[in-house]
């Protein structure tokens, strides 16, 4: 019987409306395998080692073979053996899975659906213990990750102690030392009125007195005539009380006088016009921090340790005498600084560092002493000789330690420069002279390069800036 409406027959004899199914076309399958973890060698890694012709070990890694009894499954996601073996050439290779892993480093994922042949579910291969964490700086670096615990965002974790605070203070002094930008100045003269006088001069002077005292002995013996004998032993013992009396209170003169140089207003001064500046000062781009106190934004820092030399103690130094302080060591640096002038208000910048000629004349305070009667150190104090390698066998000792903090007033003295729109003060070709002061009976005295003169800026109140 016919009928417009299409139908066909199934298998069983059954007839159903509509037009038979078309076979539908299953797209080929492709399987791919991972490569095992290689764990950072360059050998384990297959391709990456053939470019840098490094042999390749294979001796871990999963060679593919037939598998036998192997489960035939049909689906969306499923290819028969046949098509399997079309595609793979009649073998499947294992697939290694991907997925977190467990505590043991094994493979974690779950596989449903039966399993026959009684093949068990695949796990993943490791090439060794899984690494640790990496940091989060991103850097490649050879080596080991870290030599020592990590913190919780992966970076090496910093371990506090004597012997790392040592190192990192040896690597702060080396970088001020070589820093360009940092001026290291030398011992400071205890006697510059020497300066004043040149060296022919003095050598005339002792040769004099040399010939005097032989001439005045000669007519003492010959004649029995002391006169010019103690003409010249009156002479020499004026000269060695006034060498004496400058030499301990030239400082002080020298303060005096700087003290009584008047000052200078920046904005009426010329180029070249040597001046005298007071103001506030500012730091640049390379603060300093005191040695042992650990001041930061400092422009000039100023350590020095001395030792007491009795009649058994150790030399601080080759010119050192008994039962007098010498100095054992010192650390003094300076940078260049911005001042304020009080007068004007205008800002020049002090070129002090760089290697330039600079004579400070700051005041230092007693910081530590150690003496005979209170030997017991501070464990700061010797951190600080640990670092310098000094020692502290039993001696009598005394740290002092001067400072120009940002904010303090500061006086200087140099020569102005204006280049452009940019105003300094640099150091003076030639050196300044005091002059001699009869009142005083002090000689004249030669300062070089740019003056600084601060008080003891522990005990003066700080300008914040």
């Amino acid at each position: 019987m016919g009928s417009r409406f299409p139908s066909h027959q199934l298998s069983n004899g059954l007839y159903v409306s509509g037009r038979p199914e078309q076979p539908k076309e299953k797209a080929p399958t492709m399987l791919s395998v991972a490569m095992p973890y290689t764990g950072g060698d360059i050998k384990k890694s297959g391709e990456l080692g053939k470019m840098f012709d490094i042999p390749f070990d294979n001796s871990r890694s999963r060679k593919s073979g037939p598998v036998t009894n192997a489960p035939s499954r049909t689906g969306s996601f499923g290819v028969s053996g046949s098509t399997a073996s079309l595609i793979t050439g009649g073998s499947v290779r294992q697939k290694s899975h991907s997925g977190p892993l467990n505590k043991q480093g094994e493979s974690a994922k779950k596989f449903s659906g039966p399993q026959t042949g009684g093949i068990a579910p695949p796990s993943r291969q490791n090439s060794g213990p899984l690494p640790p964490v990496l940091p989060t700086t991103g850097l490649i670096t050879s080596g080991p990750i870290s030599s020592g615990p990590l913190n919780a965002s992966g970076a090496p974790r910093k371990v506090s102690g004597p012997l790392e605070a040592t190192v990192a203070a040896k690597l702060q002094r080396t970088s001020i030392a070589n820093n360009q930008a940092v001026t290291k100045l030398i011992q400071e003269d205890n006697y510059p009125f020497k300066k004043g006088f040149p060296k022919a001069v003095l050598s005339a002077v002792i040769l004099l007195f040399v010939m005097g005292f032989i001439a005045g002995g000669f007519i003492l013996g010959a004649v029995h005539n002391a006169i010019l004998l103690v003409v010249v032993v009156v002479i020499f013992t004026v000269m060695t009380a006034l060498f004496i009396w400058n030499r301990y209170w030239g400082r002080r003169a020298i303060v005096g006088f700087l003290a009584q140089y008047p000052d200078a207003e920046l904005r009426t001064a010329k180029d070249g016009q040597f001046v005298k500046v007071s103001g506030v000062v500012t730091c640049g781009n390379v603060p300093l921090e005191s040695s042992f106190q650990k001041v930061p934004r400092c422009i000039y820092t100023s350590t020095s340790l001395y030792e007491y030399r009795g009649w058994d103690s150790k030399a601080a130094n080759s010119q050192h005498r008994r039962f007098t302080w010498g100095l054992r060591s010192v650390e003094r640096h300076v940078v260049d600084f911005y001042i304020s002038d009080f007068q004007s208000g205008l800002r020049a910048l002090v070129k002090a560092g760089y290697g330039g000629t600079v004579t400070p004349y700051v005041d230092e305070s007693v910081v530590v002493e150690v003496d005979t009667g209170n030997k017991e150190i501070s464990a700061e104090f010797l951190r600080w000789l640990r670092e310098r390698n000094l020692s502290s066998d039993g001696r009598v000792m005394r740290l002092k330690e001067g400072y120009i903090k940002e904010g303090s007033t500061v006086s200087v003295m140099g020569v102005v420069r204006r280049n452009e729109n940019v105003l300094m003060i640099v150091p003076p070709s030639e050196p300044l002279s005091t002059g001699c002061q009869w009142k005083r009976c002090i000689q004249p005295a030669r300062i070089e390069g740019i003056v600084l003169r601060c008080e003891d800026s522990s005990n003066i109140n700080v300008v914040p800036v």
